[in-house]
């Protein structure tokens, strides 16, 4: 059975804004980089053999403090990067015009087809997030990868194993360094292939955590 953890990063100063990240970026806050320091201890002793993330500043930040807790190095993964919002990338939430809002609640009502112009389709994100999932297969043999990645990224994700379509509504909360965990497995029990063990684990955590629609 391989095990993969998944992380999502600490606060950024855009996630404490209310300000629309994606593909665009902004640095942790201090308590971001005090999240991961939390989770880096949540998982030193778990053995995790490769730190995988996202390329963009934010997950990498994240990533190297869990890679020095468990000693091992990082590797960028561009596939695991957010959603791209297209060109509602680093606007204010609370500024959006009536026209924007419907595009940005596509993204989460469940609308087959949703995509803010210029960004992606919840489909196209599944697709690249479960092709980063299915790369960790090709680890040596007992390998336990720990991947960083974005919210909705890693809603998705989950929920596409869950057996959900990669458009439908967003029902799953990740916050900041939130921990959840996905096994390939074979069980007379459950589907073969990818189950879900744990989902946006907060426990480690001493503040509160934001999700993206928190100040």
């Amino acid at each position: 059975m391989l095990q993969v953890y998944l992380v999502r990063h600490g606060e950024t100063e855009w996630n404490a804004a209310r300000r629309i990240q994606g593909q665009s970026d902004s640095p942790l806050t201090a308590k971001g980089l005090y999240q991961a320091r939390q989770v880096a201890e949540r998982v030193r002793n778990e053995g995790i053999t490769h730190v995988i993330t996202s390329d963009l500043g934010r997950t990498r930040h994240t990533a190297q403090i869990i890679a020095d807790a468990c000693g091992c190095e990082v590797i960028n993964e561009p596939r695991l990067r957010e959603l791209h919002m297209g060109v509602l990338e680093e606007r204010i939430l609370d500024g959006l015009t009536e026209q924007e809002e419907v595009w940005r609640k596509q993204m989460v009502d469940g609308s087959p087809k949703g995509r803010i112009p210029e960004g992606e389709t919840m489909t196209e994100l599944a697709a690249r997030m479960r092709a980063a999932l299915d790369s960790c297969l090709d680890l040596p043999e007992g390998s336990k990868p720990l991947l960083v990645s974005h919210g909705i990224a890693l809603g998705c994700l989950i929920s596409t194993i869950l057996g959900l379509p990669a458009y439908a509504e967003r029902r799953l909360r990740l916050r900041n360094c939130s921990l959840s965990r996905v096994d390939h497995q074979q069980s007379a029990w459950l589907a073969s292939g990818w189950i879900v063990e744990t989902a946006g684990d907060v426990s480690h955590l001493e503040l509160p955590a934001l999700d993206e629609l928190q100040r």
